[in-house]
């Protein structure tokens, strides 16, 4: 089910009427329904996947209970890595299959010798990479002993499919989500407002910018051997805030949704195109993603502690695996190995933790260094971006040889005004709201009620009238 759809629509105001008004005074039933309600919107899509997150869930409960009882260490970590081995089992033969078997054929048909394995034709299960590392943080932080496993079991299950996050996060942590289900959660009306301002700037971020960006992104990237370096170079652009624009807004309606029944959920995104650096940048982009690697992988591997080798192997492989998290495809692991060298002079010079704060805090514009700082982040950024929308690396090395040439400096071809200015004016807000943690949060909050309700009315005007062509979000295929 897709959040700008009318069975969305329609669904969403029966679960929060269910919620609140008939399951409100036991805790329980609240929690059943958003269980029932959440496998019903994952398997709106294809029901057969219910059983495996079901499984997948029911793994993992069981295993942290055992971990709870069990004193011996060996059989302590046997169960840590049962549940490492079924989790990662499902992801890697439902997404990395047939990619392994691919690259396994062309390896051999390099050697001189053909041969003919079986692939297989499989469905992606959607979100399966949100939820299994969410599960797979849960049986870590229980073997750890940061958490206590649950008894519950319907807490368990609404914490793995809980609706508003389960297809494209963010990331929830067992720390963190996990105990809201064990509270009685109370209505509280200006939750709720909040709550809905996330996820009317969500859907402007998804269907203004990131859909109406595609449109064009497409075009330029499906065509890109026939249009000039300003053109490329454009079409670079668009695609990168639309990305931004769709997963980002993805989060901001999931967040909101979340607080509409009583839930907080973590900041996935942090005005990330205002980074001064890359290190900034992936502290500020999908965050959840972010952190969980920090915390479960490249901490456990030693992180910047060891000396300059370790470091340097660390990095390259959170930034490889990263880019594997996000598909079967060489482009990603290419994309990740690019920020890894964005990445490395930082972390050598021990400069990756210079901007810990926003940009121009408590100042209206930055300086002329910072906004020189922003330009050749955001222009890395782009130049990386183009890896990830590349169908092969071919397509990707020969969209940046023809952008870098003379044609660079020739007017685009592609260069749609209406959406330029969408661009700035969108760049514009974000820029007022960065100290919070999504824009609208206080924008014209104090103002009065006639210029707060039309800038809102303002947005859904925008939303019914400027939207782009409907576009799958990009993060369901990861």
């Amino acid at each position: 089910m897709l959040f700008n759809s009318l069975d969305f629509a329609i669904f969403l105001p029966i679960v929060f009427i269910l919620y609140w008004f008939v399951a409100y005074k036991h805790l329980r039933f609240q929690n059943a329904l958003l269980v029932v309600a959440s496998y019903m919107f994952y398997g709106w899509w294809d029901y057969r996947f219910l059983a495996l997150i079901f499984f997948s869930s029911l793994v993992d409960y069981t295993i942290g209970l055992q971990l709870n009882v069990e004193q011996n260490k060996a059989k302590r970590k046997i169960l840590l890595w049962l549940s490492i081995l079924v989790n990662l089992g499902f992801l890697g033969f439902f997404k990395y299959y047939n990619f392994f078997v691919d690259n396994f054929v062309e390896a051999f048909t390099f050697f001189g010798t053909k041969i003919q394995p079986n692939t297989l034709d499989i469905i992606l299960p959607v979100g399966i990479s949100f939820y299994t590392f969410q599960t797979l943080s849960y049986t870590i932080d229980v073997y750890k002993q940061k958490l206590k496993p649950t008894n519950d079991i319907i807490s368990f299950l609404a914490f793995v499919s809980f609706f508003p996050q389960l297809v494209a996060g963010p990331i929830e942590r067992a720390t963190n989500l996990l105990p809201q289900f064990y509270k009685k959660r109370k209505f509280h009306y200006s939750q709720a407002v909040d709550g809905c301002r996330q996820i009317l700037w969500g859907f402007f971020k998804k269907m203004v910018i990131a859909d109406n960006c595609a449109e064009y992104a497409n075009i330029i990237f499906n065509n890109s051997e026939n249009y000039s370096g300003s053109t490329l170079a454009i079409g670079a652009i668009f695609f990168t805030f639309q990305i931004y624009g769709d997963f980002s807004g993805y989060s901001d309606i999931a967040i909101g949704t979340s607080r509409l029944f009583g839930f907080n959920l973590k900041q996935n995104f942090a005005f990330p195109y205002f980074s001064r650096d890359i290190a900034e940048f992936w502290r500020r982009w999908h965050i959840s993603l972010s952190t969980w690697f920090r915390d479960y992988l490249y901490i456990p591997l030693g992180g910047s502690r060891g000396g300059t080798w370790i470091k340097i192997r660390n990095v390259f492989i959170i930034f490889l695996v990263s880019g594997f998290w996000h598909g079967a495809n060489w482009t990603f692991i290419v994309w990740g190995f690019l920020n890894a060298l964005y990445f490395l002079p930082l972390l050598l010079f021990n400069k990756n933790r210079v901007n810990m704060v926003i940009v121009a805090q408590e100042k209206k514009l930055p300086s002329i260094i910072e906004l020189f700082q922003i330009a050749i982040t955001f222009g890395l950024t782009v130049l990386a971006w183009v890896f990830f929308r590349a169908e092969t690396i071919t397509h990707a090395l020969s969209f940046i040889k023809n952008m870098f040439t003379v044609t660079l400096l020739k007017l685009p071809v592609v260069r749609p005004s209406y959406l330029i200015i969408l661009l700035l004016l969108f760049i514009l807000v974000e820029w007022l709201g960065r100290n919070q943690k999504y824009a609208l949060e206080c924008l014209f909050l104090k103002s009065s009620r006639f210029i707060k309700w039309g800038f809102y009315m303002l947005i859904m005007a925008c939303i019914f009238i400027l939207r782009g062509k409907e576009q799958v979000f990009i993060y369901f295929q990861f």
